[in-house]
């Protein structure tokens, strides 16, 4: 084996030999071997967000006089550099660490001072410069924000609209398709495919504005609090310029918390923006059994649709094809739902001026967002843009369906109506041939009464 090759960095706790590429110095490489647990590292969401912070606090320490212009400079093309994602790989520390993520934030002062130190041709500090009016404490849950907040924007809201904007186009396009609704999972009055599709929009619908309703104090940055909250070693005007820079290269509202304490000391905004990414979820997961519901059989089960075939079904089965993106979304949903308990522990873990549980919310937290973004396209572009509705058969179920029986309860009344339905399921036929032999009501007006179509408005055509 070749023989790696070290150098020797030091801390304040004393030497640290350190892998002579590595761009990080003694306190990653001492928490390198404290945190051997999931092999998990902080995702490049997150490694975006902290080098726009990084960057945009250099731009702020400069323009309050507080670092000199080239140095600001130096470390802003270093903090540049780690948003971009060409340094991922010197990022190496485990999410499962200090509560307050300082190990990750001193590793990201490290590199950025490595990147800038090259930069600059001259020794720029982690701490002294990199740091400078800065702390883990305002540095970590800012992070958490504006990483949340640009994947939320950016990539899952985006998803979601495609996703609605999918369902609905399938509605129109089955809009002729009368099926047997049900309830309880038993037959009940018919509806419209497009109509029951239609619900499944405005659930994803809704799932936007409740993300565009918390997006708001999510944009709410720790940044100027340092240690507590108190805004030691850093000025006033320091975290509303930060955030003022924020909003310049993201073109996204942030701003610096009117309660600094309150942002350090607790991450409300992010365990009610994951409650929402809940919400979404639990709507996904709705959708997506309904799809398997509607595509099982092709025989023995409903048979309303046939979903597109992706991929072989069984190993041992063959022809079989299994609705692998709506069982896909209900996994990705299972994951979601779990990550938010995990985010509501760790939100209750703000212990007076400090929530020390920031790492795993910050992981899980980006997770349910990529998660749910990924799933959402997948979901309309191989799921329900190419299902085929089962138009014959779901209509001809619709008009045998004893349950169209309660149409005529007005004129019938409900106990000669249960008559009339036991009497036509029992026979094997049709409610209206039943009723025609158990009422006096004409042929026309019963066919007119038991229009499943007609039924999905209510009894009332469309004018």
């Amino acid at each position: 084996m070749a023989k790696q090759n070290f150098r020797i960095e030091r801390d304040s706790m004393g030497e640290m030999q350190v892998p002579a590429d590595a761009l990080w110095a003694a306190q990653t490489q001492r928490n390198i071997g404290n945190f051997p647990i999931s092999g998990q590292r902080f995702p490049r969401a997150f490694l975006e967000a902290i080098g726009l912070v990084k960057g945009c606090c250099a731009a702020a320490n400069a323009h309050l006089g507080l670092m000199k212009k080239d140095v600001s400079a130096a470390v802003q093309k270093g903090s540049w550099q780690v948003a971009a994602g060409d340094y991922d790989d010197q990022f190496p520390l485990d999410v499962f660490q200090t509560g307050s993520g300082t190990n990750t934030n001193m590793n990201a002062n490290e590199v950025i001072a490595a990147l800038a130190s090259k930069h600059l041709k001259a020794k720029v500090h982690p701490n002294d410069h990199v740091n400078m009016s800065q702390s883990s404490n305002d540095v970590i849950p800012t992070t958490i924000h504006v990483a949340a907040h640009l994947q939320a924007t950016k990539k899952l809201i985006p998803a979601l609209k495609h996703l609605e904007k999918t369902i609905r186009a399938k509605a129109r396009s089955v809009d002729s398709v009368v099926k047997t609704g049900r309830t309880h999972l038993m037959d009940a009055m018919p509806v419209r495919m497009s109509q029951e599709l239609g619900a499944w929009a405005t659930q994803v619908s809704n799932g936007v504005k409740r993300l565009e309703a918390s997006l708001p104090r999510v944009a709410e940055l720790a940044i100027g609090g340092t240690a507590v909250g108190t805004g030691i070693n850093a000025p006033k005007a320091f975290g509303p310029k930060v955030a003022a820079e924020l909003k310049r290269r993201t073109g996204i509202a942030f701003k610096a918390a009117p309660d600094r304490f309150e942002k350090l000391a607790a991450q409300d905004a992010s365990v009610e923006l994951s409650g929402q990414l809940k919400v979404i979820a639990v709507s996904f997961m709705k959708i997506a059994n309904d799809l398997r519901w509607m595509n099982s059989g092709p025989n023995c089960g409903l048979g309303e649709i046939v979903l597109p075939g992706l991929a072989p079904g069984s190993s041992i089965m063959p022809g079989k094809i299994n609705p692998i993106i709506p069982e896909a979304t209900t996994m990705v949903c299972a994951r979601v739902i779990g990550n938010d308990a995990t985010i509501a522990i760790a939100g209750q873990s703000g212990n007076f001026e400090l929530n020390v549980m920031l790492p795993v919310v910050a992981f899980d937290l980006l997770q349910s967002i990529e998660l749910l973004a990924n799933i959402a396209v997948l979901l309309a572009d191989r799921a329900i843009a190419g299902f085929i509705a089962n138009k014959k058969k779901v209509g001809d179920l619709a008009e045998m369906n004893p349950i169209l029986v309660t149409a005529l309860n007005p004129i019938t009344g409900y106990d000669l109506g249960a008559k009339i339905a036991k009497r036509a399921y029992a026979e094997g036929r049709k409610v209206k041939d039943v009723a025609a032999e158990m009422t006096t009501l004409a042929n026309g007006k019963l066919d007119r009464l038991l229009d499943p179509a007609l039924l999905t408005h209510g009894g009332v055509r469309k004018t």
